[in-house]
């Protein structure tokens, strides 16, 4: 019988064709993504289900989906899926990373003109029948600063576009390095530096823990009286309240946005002011983008339902289903040696070294290094998976690098990760036990022997008594259940390490709490994803 594939948002015809070309059954209801309670009730009969943004496939639906394999995501974004619940239940969630790059980066050019120019206020009055042509002065580009916030894929798309305008440009990105920088021909620079000099700020991050307003009210203060803000890439990244604002006060020129903090945006602070271009999240709404993001998605899932083949999934790696089954625990592993390289380099990274050693040494360590990769690169770009992690640390000058070699120690097989810096290199290895479950087994050079929970918290310090205490009583203090404890020391006397599996994230107090003890030299909350 042959798979049979639900399309419950709205794809073009040609991506339909696809499926059935390929020899899928495939049932395209485009409206049925909005009614929840009739999804879940036809769910059942499916292998596969290709969506947009309408969809939600919440824990719910998956409930209710007995029979289906692979959910395809017409673009990069799948907050609209429960992909925990999906993990959980073995169905594949993959989307299409790449296909609205350059239609995304073009909305944001094409907005720092109409914001530079006035266009849209101009066009409004001109249509009313007024000539006010002196009423309109707008400024030119060419040989303005831009400052990009996020160097990325479609970050650099706009550097590129940018330079071409004759434009300086400067950007901002902890992981772009300085060879990469130069053959872009921007300069990296840091963000206060950006926010003093640019005339135009564009945002290319995605919205992190760390890029949550990026643009505070305290970073707009700093940026150069005159500027004009561009933001097409999340809500959330900019104090939209402050920027209105400084908007009023003539400190900021002009802004335009396409992402807002809560959408649908029926209401914000920066609507009906003077010289603010909006819309309404139209950045991938161009008919090349839509059309390549449904052609991709219907290919993906097509290979997948009918020879097994993965590519663009973002919980489960790029192997063979007879790979699958041996390596899965230890793709865990290396996903999670990565992440915590990752969640501990703030610094841009000139090189990851992987070394494979023991029975690990013999699989397929491509899918194991983009493990890795992916691992460390998801801090920058939580939508980052294990296809696209290779292409940006490529496009990033990273260089990666792989040794493999015939066991060499206690253990059966081994992964170690060393990150470079150009300040430090930064190394952890680790194994898989009999039971299947991946352990850190090095860290520094230091061996131990961890588990890995969802919630963790990483500490250095100087060999002396007093540490287990310290951690003991301020973790129960703050209400923080230790699951388990895992210290290692170089030589006595010498540098030493904990690492704590908590219950839940060790709140900013208890870190607080633990810094005036001034006996940690570093205190670092981690976070693994162990679903």
């Amino acid at each position: 019988m042959a798979p049979k594939v639900l399309i419950s948002d709205k794809l073009s015809e040609a991506a339909v064709q696809i499926f059935r070309d390929r020899g899928i059954d495939v049932d395209f209801q485009p409206d049925v993504g909005k009614d929840k309670e009739k999804l879940a009730q036809i769910i059942g009969d499916y292998d596969g289900l290709a969506i947009r943004s309408a969809t939600k496939v919440t824990e719910k639906i998956i409930a209710a989906a007995t029979n289906l394999k692979v959910i395809g995501r017409a673009g990069i974004g799948t907050d609209n899926i429960d992909k925990e619940a999906a993990s959980k239940k073995g169905i594949i969630v993959m989307n299409t990373p790449f296909g609205n790059m350059i239609t995304t980066a073009e909305h944001a050019i094409a907005m720092m003109f109409a914001v530079a120019r006035q266009i849209p206020e101009a066009s409004a009055s001109t249509h009313d029948g007024k000539w006010e042509k002196s009423k309109f002065m707008g400024v030119e580009l060419t040989g303005k600063t831009l400052g990009v916030i996020g160097a990325g894929n479609i970050g650099g798309i706009v550097c590129d576009r940018a330079r071409a305008l004759k434009m300086k440009v400067l950007a901002y990105d902890p992981f772009l390095g300085e060879e990469k920088a130069k053959k872009m021909g921007v300069e990296k620079v840091e963000l206060d530096d950006l926010l003093g000099r640019a005339d135009f700020i564009t945002l290319h991050v995605p919205f992190t823990d760390q890029t949550a307003n990026i643009l505070s009210r305290e970073n707009i203060a700093k940026t150069k009286k005159g500027v004009r803000i561009i933001n097409c890439a999340r809500g959330g990244l900019v104090d939209e309240e402050a920027l209105a604002e400084a908007l009023k006060s003539g400190h900021v020129a002009g802004a335009a946005f396409d992402v807002f903090a809560k959408e649908p945006a029926n209401e914000n602070p920066l609507f009906h002011l003077p010289n603010v271009v909006c819309t309404p999240h139209l950045g991938a709404a161009t008919t090349e983008a839509q059309e390549n993001v449904a052609l991709q998605v219907a290919e993906q899932m097509s290979d997948y339902l009918l020879t097994g083949a993965v590519a663009n999934a973002l919980n489960m790696p790029s192997v063979t289903a007879e790979e699958a089954r041996v390596m899965g625990p230890w793709v865990k592993l290396a996903g999670h040696l990565g992440s915590f390289t990752g969640q501990m380099t703030d610094e841009p990274i000139r090189a990851i070294n992987i070394l494979y050693d023991g029975v690990v040494a013999d699989m397929n360590l491509e899918a194991l290094n983009c493990g890795v990769i992916a691992g460390i690169m998801k801090k920058a770009n939580p939508d980052v998976n294990m296809v696209s992690a290779p292409v940006i640390a490529k496009e990033r000058g990273i260089q990666i690098s792989t040794t493999n070699q015939d066991k060499s120690g206690a253990f059966d097989g081994y992964i170690k990760v060393t990150v470079v810096t150009a300040k430090r290199e930064r190394s952890i290895a680790g194994t898989v036990f009999s039971d299947g479950k991946p352990r850190f087994i090095q860290i520094k050079g230091i061996n131990i022997d961890a588990e890995i929970g969802a919630h963790m918290l990483y500490t250095t310090n100087e060999d002396v008594p007093g540490i287990i205490g310290a951690l003991g009583q301020t973790m129960g203090d703050n209400g923080v259940n230790i699951a388990n404890f895992t210290l290692g020391r170089a030589t006595a006397g010498g540098e030493a390490i904990a690492l704590l599996y908590v219950d839940e994230p060790v709140p900013a107090e208890a870190r607080a709490k633990l810094a005036e003890t001034g006996m940690f030299t570093q205190i670092k909350p981690l976070a693994f994803d162990v679903a």
